[in-house]
This record gives structure tokens, sequence and C-alpha cells, in this order.
């Protein structure tokens, strides 16, 4: 296997695909992002002297030539060729000579990889608020067009208080407002440039690092060398974390939509088209699409743990290791991309019972509203307390009155305007 750092001997190739893995596979994701940190990287060489403005021209176009052939789909990583940052070396030699060859002047394959990674998941989290935001949007629409349509909610799974199919989607819409701001802690972590860091202590050509900080977008270098390798792991562990926050709204969102479908609550309904039957049983509508996002969405959790584990008992400096990082994160960020467009694509089909407490099985939902009834009227609170506990337990209460919930973030007071506004401005990164 071609190798960047061969010295002439050879690993055997039982080591070589222990070693290796999936990385291969992996790599390919970044692909696009290789090209892009090696033409910030050689302007930069060119500019303190390293490399002849010819040079820079000739390598610039032979990197055009790669990122067309990615964009396009007919980039390959050949068989013999350990991973992408080989690859795109190799091609660059085989056409330019020994141009190709003083591409990696100055900087490391671990900061190399450290620059890939980050480009990578700088896109990956802006893919992420969108879907957050289209989602938002969703929940939203759906909050306002059915806040007037009641429905029991529950404590300890069982009857509690009245609420509404309007402040049940706001409530998720809500929760993504916090998920964002974890999106954009992560994106602050990853948003800082390891290129020029080398193996983690530097290197003793004068290197531009704000050159190629600007070049590449990010907000600032990471400064210290060590601590630029340091970032490794940590910025997976980050971006981990922000996606399961996201994991864990979908997920409860997705195990609320299994009981409510359930005949026994009946609350949603969905065609028949999105949902499975049974092998024995003919009646069954079984809801596999949310049992689904919600195993997949404890999958993307898990991998917050997985990233502590492998990286918790390294000193600092670069370990083979770190390779499996893409193994944890990268399928994670897939799951967390199919599990926001499935919800958002279901919930364009969703449809609301309007008549849920019509069943008198829900009318001790409405104990609470007659205390405060009485307690409005003048009787002491833990007076009308005892006395609706009474009634209750003797079989006697009716509540015959009108919901009357006006403060803020009640059934009859939604703020989904104050809850959008607070969702554009977390959106601002």
């Amino acid at each position: 296997m071609a190798t960047l750092w061969n010295k002439g001997t050879a690993a055997t190739e039982i080591v070589e695909d222990f070693t290796v893995g999936d990385d291969r596979i992996l790599d390919r994701k970044l692909a696009k992002y290789d090209v892009i940190g090696s033409k910030a990287h050689i302007r930069m060489l060119e500019s303190i002297g390293l490399l002849t403005p010819d040079e820079l021209e000739k390598l610039t176009a032979g990197l055009d030539e790669i990122a067309a052939s990615i964009e396009a789909g007919t980039f390959v990583l050949e068989d013999d060729v350990e991973d992408i940052h080989s690859q795109v070396e190799i091609l660059l030699t085989r056409k330019l000579g020994d141009v190709g060859k003083k591409i990696h002047s100055g900087r490391s394959r671990n900061d190399q990889v450290l620059v890939d990674v980050k480009l990578f998941l700088k896109d990956q989290l802006l893919q992420v608020r969108g879907e957050v935001l289209e989602l938002f949007g969703t929940l939203q629409e759906l909050s306002d067009r059915h806040k007037d349509v009641l429905m029991p909610g529950y404590t300890h799974a069982q009857i509690a208080m009245p609420s509404s199919f309007g402040m049940w989607f706001g409530a998720y819409a809500e929760a993504l407002v916090d998920d964002m701001h974890m999106l954009e802690g992560a994106y602050k972590v990853i948003n800082r440039n390891p290129l020029g860091s080398a193996a983690g202590y530097g290197n003793s050509f004068p290197l531009d690092r704000e050159m190629t900080t600007r070049l590449l977008g990010f907000a600032s270098p990471d400064y210290n060398s060590v601590a630029a390798q340091m970032s490794r792991g940590k910025s997976e562990r980050c971006v981990a974390a922000a996606i399961g926050s996201v994991a864990l709204t979908l997920n409860k969102f997705a195990a609320d939509c299994c009981q409510y479908m359930c005949p026994n609550f009946g609350f949603i309904h969905f065609p028949d088209s999105l949902t499975t039957g049974s092998s024995i049983m003919p009646h069954k509508k079984n809801p596999d699409v949310w049992e689904m996002v919600r195993g997949k969405c404890n999958m993307i959790l898990s991998a917050e743990n997985e990233i502590s584990m492998l990286c918790s008992n390294m000193p600092h400096g670069y370990h083979r290791e770190y390779q499996l990082l893409k193994d944890i994160l990268f399928p994670a960020l897939e799951l967390v991309h199919r599990c926001l467009g499935i919800t958002r694509y279901m919930l364009g089909y969703i449809e609301v019972n309007e008549h849920i407490l019509d069943n008198p099985l829900y009318e001790h939902l409405f104990t609470v509203e007659e205390v405060n009834r009485r307690v409005l009227a003048g009787t002491p609170f833990r007076d009308a307390y005892r006395q609706v506990g009474i009634e209750v337990n003797e079989g006697r209460f009716h509540f015959n009155g009108e919901l009357k919930h006006t403060h803020i973030g009640s059934i009859g007071n939604l703020c989904n305007e104050q809850i959008a506004a607070l969702m554009e401005e977390a959106a601002q990164w």
C-alpha cells in the first residue's frame, strides 16, 4: 500500500488491515475538504517563498481538477493507496512531477486531517441547523393550527391536567431552541484553525497561520500547536453532544407519537401507508417509523459516551485511536439528518383527534380547574382542595366551568411568536 510515511519497510498485510479498518471508506467524506485545505496551504506556502507563483498556479489547477472529479463522483481512492490525503498528493505528483511533492511542506498529516475534519464538521452542523429550522417551522405551524384542540396532560403517566395540541407541538418547537444553542456551542469549538500546528509542535518554516485561517473561514487559529492537536476528540465530542441534544428531543417526541397512536389513546392518526401491519393480526397499524426514530436517536445519544471513553486515557499528542472517532461520529451525523428528515415528513400527514375530552374518562382532568374556581370565589386553597378530593373519591365530581389559562406559556397563551423570536436569535451563527 502506498503511504506518505513509507521509509522502505512495508507493514504486513494483516497489520495494515487492522490499523486502517474502515478509514478509507469514511475518508471519502473528507475528500472535498482535503482539497480545500490544500489550496489554502499552498497559497500560504507561495506567500512565504516556499513555492513559486508558477508552481502555485500548477498545483492550484491540479487541485481544481481533483475537486471537479470529487464533485462529479469520479474520484477514486485506489486500492493500494492508504487514504484520501495520500491519494491527492499522489495524483498531483503523477501530473506535475516534483512540484506535486512540495505540497506537504510545513504540515503533518495530523494537522491535515484535523483541518479536513473541522471543515467537514462545520458544514455538517450548518446542515443540521437548516434541518432543525425546517422542523421548528413545521411544529410551530401545527401548534398554531391546533391551538384550541384540547388533549389530556399526564404526570407519572397518570391523567393530570388539560393540555392542548397547540401546547404539545409548541413544546417541541421550543425545545429545539435549546438544541440550537448546543449546535452553536459545538460550532464555536470547532471553528478554529489547526493548520500549521503540524504534528503538534509547530514547524521551523515561517508559516503564516493567520493567512490560512482567513482563507479557510475559521474564526481564529488554534494558537498553541499542542492545544490544536488536543482538540482532536474534544471537537468530535462537542458535536456528538450537540446532535445528541437534538436526538433527545426527537426521541421524546417519537415516544409520544408511539403512545398517542395506540388505540387505547387514539390521540393522533397517520395514513395506513405510513404505518406497518402484522404477519398474523390483520387489524394492526404499527408505529414503526416512530419506533425507529426513537431507537436511532438512542444510537445518536450513545456517540458522546463512546467518544469520551475512546479519548479518556490518552496523554497529549496524536495517537492512532483518534482514527476511530470517524467510525463513531460520522454514522451518528448521518442518523441525525435522517431522523430530522423523516420526522418532518411524517408531520406533514399527522391528523389529531379533536374530540378526545368528550370521553368521560378524562373528567378528572378538571379537578384543579374546580379548585381554582372555588379559590377565586373566596374559599381557602386547602379547603377547596379537600372538598374536591372528597367529591372525586365519592364519585360526585363534575366540572361545568370554563378553562381560563391566560398566563405566559399556558394553553390560552402559547407565546409562539416569542418562541419564534428566540429561535431566530439562536440560529444567528
